[in-house]
């Protein structure tokens, strides 16, 4: 038993198919085209963010094509009327279906004013935000049938 040889055995193979080569084998006639086209080396860059206006002309761009927002003085009727009811900020969002962010960009003036948005705030808190009389009280105005 002392003369024991072991032998060494070396197994040249090559790797298995991988996933997508194994389901492309399992389909016969399939031709992947990704793997025919040739690579152009731009995979995963973003072209849309090229920058091609200086920046000079982009300034003068934004500052001329901004958009409107509520004025200051509607965001104070709107935090009155909403402290007068005895609301917070979530209270009012909650009953008007917003989320509380939008009515603190309302009350700060950072909001884009909505007509949609602006009439459930008129509503919840029964006062005038649109139009010459800001502030003052809300009328009803009869349903038409």
């Amino acid at each position: 038993m002392a003369e024991s040889d072991w032998d060494t055995v070396t197994v040249l193979r090559k790797k298995g198919p991988t996933a997508a080569q194994a389901k492309s084998k399992q389909r016969p006639g399939h031709i992947t085209l990704a793997h025919s086209l040739p690579h152009t080396g731009s995979a995963g860059q973003n072209k849309q963010h090229l920058v091609t206006k200086n920046t000079a002309k982009l300034d003068r761009e934004t500052e001329e094509l901004h958009h409107e927002r509520v004025t200051l003085e509607v965001g104070k009727v709107i935090q009155k009327g909403r402290q007068d009811k005895g609301m917070t900020q979530k209270d009012l969002a909650t009953k008007i279906n917003e989320k509380p962010q939008i009515i603190a960009d309302y009350e700060s003036g950072k909001a884009i004013p909505n007509n949609q948005v602006m009439g459930k705030i008129e509503r919840a808190i029964g006062l005038k935000l649109r139009g010459k009389d800001i502030g003052l009280p809300l009328e009803a105005k009869p349903k038409k049938k």
